[in-house]
C-alpha cells in the first residue's frame, strides 16, 4: 500500500489510493466506473455473508446486474440479506426481488405501510461483505449513478447522470457498522412501522469517541449524534469544505458556519447548479445571502446533478448518506461516518478540489442579480417544503426555480 501523509498530499489528478488510518485501510471512490467495479467486486469476493441496505433499488440495467450477482452469491452458499426504503424504491415491483428469496436470501421493506414511522424514511447506503469490508456513501442502485449509459456507449441526455461519491473501508470499525446493521434489521423484522422503538434504537446507539464514529441519525426530540457531532466541530472548526446535493440547514448550524471567518477561518461550500429536485436549489439559494455576508465562498457545480456528502472541518472527515438538510439531520435515519485524520482529510480535500475545478462561484453581484421578489417568495416556499417532505416528493414541486 503506497504510503500517504499529511505532508504528501495527494494530488487531483492522482488515482484512487488506499490510506492507512489506524488498523484499517480506506479509499475514496469518485469516478462512476470505480464505484460499480468497487460494488461488482465487494459482492464477488465476499466468502460467508453480504449486507445491503439502499434508499432506491431500480430495476434497471445497473439494478438487474447487481440482483444477478447477489442470486449468484448465494447459489455459492453466502447468507444475503437486503433491505431497501418503501419510499425510494415505490417505483420497483417487489416481485422483481423474489429470484433473490427464491435463491435464499432474505429482503424486506423498510416501513411497507401506512403507520407513524411512514414519513420517516431510511436513507442510508451501504454494502457490507464478511463484517470486514463495506461500501457506503451517497450513491443508491441505479444507471443515474453509475453513468450506465455512457458507459455503455449511449447518449446520455444533460444532466441525467449523477456525481456522487463513496468509500470503501477494509478493518476492524467495519465489525462496528455490522452491529448497527444486525439492530436496524432486527427492527425491520420484528417492529417495522413502530416509531417509538425506531427513536430507542437511534437514541442508544453507541457511535464510538476515537478516530472513528459511526453517527447515526434519526426521528427523535433531541440532537442526533450526527448533528451532535458536526454541531460542535462547526463551533470549534477553523477551515469547513462542504459538498452537499442538498443544503439547507436549520439557524443554528448556519451561524456555526457564519461564524468560522469571523474566527479567521475559511469556508468552502459546493451546492449543486443543476437536480432533479429544484426546489431544493431554491432551499439553498434562501441562504446565500446570509453566509456571503459572512464571507463564506459558494459555487454551484454544473457538470452533471450533484449528489455527493462530503463535510471536512479542519481534520475531521464525514462521509455517507446524509445531506446537509433539516430531514437529514433530525428525520431521516441516516449514517455517516466520522474519521479523524489529517492525511485523510487532505484526501478528501483534493477529491472536492476536482469537484471545485467545475464550478461557478457564487458572487454577492449574482446572487443579488438572482435575487427576484417572486425568487425569494420561491425559496422561502422551497425551504420550508423540502425540509418537511420526502426527496421523491418535493423533485415532483419545483415551484418554477430553474435548475
Amino acid at each position: 500500500m503506497e504510503s500517504v501523509t499529511a505532508n504528501n498530499p495527494i494530488l487531483p489528478s492522482d488515482p484512487p489510493i488506499w490510506l492507512g488510518v489506524g488498523e484499517n485501510r480506506l479509499r475514496l471512490v469518485r469516478a462512476a466506473a470505480e464505484r460499480l467495479a468497487a460494488l461488482v467486486n465487494m459482492i464477488e469476493r465476499a466468502e460467508k455473508s453480504l449486507k445491503l441496505f439502499f434508499y432506491m433499488f431500480e430495476d434497471d440495467r445497473t439494478g438487474r446486474r447487481i440482483l444477478d450477482i447477489l442470486i449468484a452469491a448465494c447459489e455459492r452458499g453466502l447468507a444475503v440479506e437486503m433491505m431497501v426504503d418503501s419510499f425510494g424504491s415505490n417505483g420497483t415491483s417487489r416481485s422483481f426481488f423474489d429470484p433473490l428469496i427464491e435463491a435464499g436470501g432474505k429482503f424486506k421493506i423498510f416501513s411497507p405501510r401506512f403507520s407513524t414511522s411512514y414519513f420517516v424514511r431510511n436513507h442510508q447506503k451501504m454494502i457490507i461483505a464478511d463484517d470486514c469490508c463495506a461500501l457506503i456513501g451517497g450513491f443508491n442502485i441505479a444507471d443515474a449513478y453509475f453513468d450506465m449509459a455512457q458507459q455503455n456507449g449511449e447518449s446520455l441526455p444533460v444532466g441525467d447522470s449523477w456525481e456522487d461519491l463513496g468509500l470503501e473501508i477494509e478493518g476492524p470499525e467495519v465489525r462496528n457498522l455490522a452491529n448497527y446493521y444486525r439492530l436496524l434489521s432486527d427492527w425491520v423484522y420484528r417492529d417495522n412501522g413502530n416509531i417509538r422503538s425506531l427513536q430507542k434504537m437511534v437514541r442508544h446507539w453507541k457511535a464510538g469517541d476515537g478516530q472513528f464514529r459511526w453517527l447515526l441519525g434519526g426521528p427523535s426530540n433531541r440532537l442526533s449524534r450526527w448533528a451532535w457531532a458536526i454541531k460542535k466541530d462547526l463551533e470549534n472548526g477553523s477551515r469547513l469544505d462542504l459538498v452537499s446535493a442538498y443544503f439547507s440547514p436549520g439557524q443554528g448550524l448556519l451561524r456555526r458556519i457564519g461564524r468560522i471567518s469571523k474566527r479567521g477561518g475559511e469556508s468552502r461550500i459546493i451546492l449543486p447548479g443543476k437536480t432533479d429536485n429544484a426546489a431544493t436549489i431554491g432551499a439553498s439559494r434562501l441562504l446565500y445571502g446570509y453566509l456571503l455576508k459572512r464571507h463564506a465562498r459558494l459555487f454551484e457545480y454544473h457538470p452533471k446533478r450533484l449528489h455527493t456528502k462530503l463535510v471536512v472541518v479542519d481534520d475531521a472527515v464525514y462521509i455517507g448518506s446524509a445531506n446537509f438538510d433539516l430531514r437529514s439531520l433530525y428525520i431521516n435515519v441516516e449514517m455517516m461516518l466520522r474519521v479523524e485524520d489529517a492525511a485523510f482529510a487532505g484526501h478528501a480535500r483534493s477529491v472536492i478540489d476536482i469537484i471545485h475545478e467545475q464550478t461557478e462561484a457564487i458572487t454577492p453581484e449574482l446572487h443579488k442579480s438572482r435575487r427576484s421578489f417572486l425568487n425569494r417568495l420561491r425559496w422561502t416556499i422551497s425551504y420550508f417544503v423540502v425540509n418537511t417532505l420526502d426527496y421523491s416528493v418535493t423533485r415532483r414541486l419545483n415551484f418554477g426555480i430553474k435548475k
